[in-house]
């Protein structure tokens, strides 16, 4: 049996409040193999959003360990932390988080930057991966001239320019009507029946 790309066990997460401290997450147990579709479904509030945020390496557990693509995320600084998310997570959100000024093509762009490859591979990589969400012909075009469901197109090839193991995605059918979120759906089930979990 393959090794699970993300197992947490007894993961917890406390803020601390005017109250005092609040659990957000409590006791945690998952693992997830290599090509799965997993939802994590609860009502506002219980924590799904925070889960994301600590699958992600956005933030810290209180408690627990979490072991992304078989490394232990509790014992790794912020650079290599940042070297992990790059390579192994792609991250779909709810908001799109498209930069405004830049072209779809450099919004793609954008992760391969901090990857270090050159302008000219990041724009091809960028070009491939639009294309593949049925976008390349927007590539020079700005976020405010597509539609909001192009516009989370343009957030998935985003998420998957660096050829992610993963894609952690967040409330991302949450701005779209009914068919536009099933069309964005069928997108992610194309990519986990090509190998991304």
């Amino acid at each position: 049996m393959t090794e699970p790309v993300i197992r947490v066990t007894s993961l917890g997460k406390s803020y601390e409040t005017a109250a005092g401290l609040f659990p957000a997450l409590k006791g945690v147990d998952l693992e997830i193999r290599p090509g799965e579709f997993i939802a994590i479904m609860g009502p506002s509030g219980s924590g799904k959003s925070t889960f994301m945020n600590l699958l992600g390496c956005l933030d810290t557990p209180s408690s627990g360990d979490y072991f992304l693509d078989g490394t232990n995320v509790a014992h790794l600084d912020k650079n290599a932390l940042a070297r992990l998310r790059n390579r192994t997570l792609g991250f779909v959100f709810q908001g799109f988080n498209l930069l405004p000024r830049m072209s779809l093509q450099d919004n793609v762009a954008l992760p391969l930057v901090y990857a270090g490859f050159s302008k000219e591979a990041r724009r091809a990589a960028a070009r491939e991966v639009l294309e593949k969400v049925g976008l390349g012909q927007y590539a020079d075009s700005l976020p405010s001239r597509i539609s909001g469901g192009q516009q989370q197109r343009v957030a998935i090839a985003r998420a998957l320019v660096n050829k992610p193991r993963l894609i952690l995605a967040d409330e991302p059918t949450g701005n779209l009507d009914s068919h536009t979120s099933e069309e964005i759906m069928a997108l992610f089930g194309e990519l986990n029946r090509e190998g991304i979990t």
